[in-house]
Formats: C-alpha cells, structure tokens, sequence
C-alpha cells in the first residue's frame, strides 16, 4: 500500500511536469528513481503483464490526477508566482541528481563520454531557446491529412516526453498544437462535442503510445549497450533543462516575499525528489 502511494505521488509530479512547457517529464522520472524502470516496463509490458500493470496503475492514476486536478493551478502558480513555482520544480530535478551521479560516477570517464555530455548539454540548451510558435493550430472540422498529421504530433510530442531535459508541452507550442489540445481536454465534459472531441484525443493519444513504445526501445538498447555512455548523455539532458525552466525568469522584479518562498519550495522539492529516489 505504502508503495502504491509512492506511486501515485511520483506520477502526480511526472504528470505536473509534462503539462507545464520548459519542464521535462523524461527529467523527472529521471529524478525519481523511475526511469530505468518505466523503460523496461514499456519495452517489455506483455512480458510480465501482471508485474507491469501493478507498477503503471498507480503511477498512471497520479499522472492523470496531476492533469485533471492540478494543472489549472501549476499554470495560474507559474503566471502569478513564477519564481517560487519555478524554483519547486528546480529543487525536484536537482534532489535526484545525486542518484543519477552515481550512474556516472565510475571509472570510464572517457572523454567520449564528457564529450556526449557536452553535446547533449548544448543540444537543450539551444532548444531552450527557441521561440514557441504564435500560430495556433484549428482542430475543428479535420481531414484525413489532419488527422494524420495530428498522429505524428502525437509521436513526436511522446517521444520528447520520455526523453530528458526536452519538455513535450513546449515542443506541442513550438507546433501550435499545445493550446488546441489542452482546450479539447477542458472541453471533455462538454457533451456536445463529446464525438469530436474523443476523435481528436484518440488520434493524438495513438500516436503518443506509439512513440513512447519505439523511443523507449531504442532506450533501452542504448542503455545495455552503452549504459555509461547513455547515462553521461543523460546528464548533460538534465542539468541543461534548468536552463530552459529558469530563462522565462530572466528580467523578472522580485519581491522579498517571493524569494524566501521560493528558496522554502526549492528545499521542500529538493528533500521530496531526494527521499522519493531512493524508494
């Protein structure tokens, strides 16, 4: 029971991750000790079907509570608190960090291996600073070459949401895409475009499983063959998506106030994703 708990909280913060752009859901599994775990799980679900599902059930409930229930309020904390909301995050992904070291911390400290840190580092780095598209794609009234389309966003978007440091919110706003599919989620309720609607999500909900299936395989191969190498790739992924969280920051006027809270969330964050890592 205690770990199904632990399951749930950690999906409520990977699901918090991937609706806010600049945040990597890929980061925090990362962080939280997951993600070996979730590739494998995915890789290899109808293997140990019942294992599998006993893991994925809890963490998928939090995933989708964080969605349903408390993006609305990470997105009003972001837009009236960034600093603070921006700093719990920073203290998620810097708790888990010394678990990740210890992936790298060995022997083989090649410079191949400093040399992909390098290039990953730079790779999110200059993805971090990108300018989001202002074009917002209409998803009313699709064709089949819509439709289609809409299934490769989905494909692309998962694969970013598995992969460290890249947040798969922001790549769906560099598309267009964000705003029109977080509208068809709010819309759900309504029952008029229920139809049209549960089309939409399940089109793009295809091309998510897709692309979280094939990024999680080529993953796992990277990981049996290349472990040190992956890990330091991984690093450089995670340390560089600070940038992107913090650079909305820049030429920000902050309040006293507003610095003693965030420097509390960022403690609390730090401590929770440290603690959680180790489970």
């Amino acid at each position: 029971m205690k770990e199904n708990l632990v399951l749930v909280i950690k999906g409520m913060i990977i699901g918090l991750a991937n609706v806010i752009p600049g945040v990597s859901g890929g980061t925090l599994m990362i962080t939280l000790g997951l993600y070996e775990k979730i590739i494998n799980t995915i890789s290899h679900f109808f293997k140990n079907f019942k294992e599998n599902l006993k893991f994925l059930i809890p963490l998928g409930i939090g995933l989708v509570l964080a969605v349903l229930l408390f993006s609305k309020i990470i997105g009003a904390s972001l837009d009236k608190y960034p600093f603070p909301t921006t700093l719990l995050f920073i203290g998620l992904i810097l708790g888990g960090l010394p678990l990740l070291w210890k992936k790298v911390n060995t022997k083989k400290k090649s410079f191949s291996n400093w040399f992909i840190f390098a290039i990953t580092f730079m790779i999110i780095t200059t993805f971090a600073f990108l300018k989001e598209s202002s074009a917002v794609v209409s998803l009313s009234n699709l064709n089949v070459g819509g439709y289609i389309l809409l299934f490769l966003v989905g494909v692309v978007a998962s694969s970013t949401m598995i992969i460290p440091g890249i947040s798969g919110s922001f790549v769906l706003m560099l598309l267009g895409y964000y705003k029109p599919i977080i509208d068809t989620i709010r819309s759900l309720t309504d029952f008029s475009l229920i139809g049209r609607n549960i089309l939409i999500l399940g089109v793009f909900g295809i091309g998510i499983v897709i692309g979280i299936i094939v990024v999680a395989k080529i993953i796992e191969f990277l990981l049996k063959k290349f472990e040190v190498k992956t890990y330091f790739g991984v690093l450089g992924f995670v340390l560089a998506s600070m940038i992107a969280i913090i650079k909305p920051l820049i030429g920000t006027n902050l309040q006293f106030l507003e610095v003693i809270i965030g420097f509390v969330l960022f403690i609390l964050g730090f401590l929770a994703a440290y603690k959680m890592s180790e489970k």
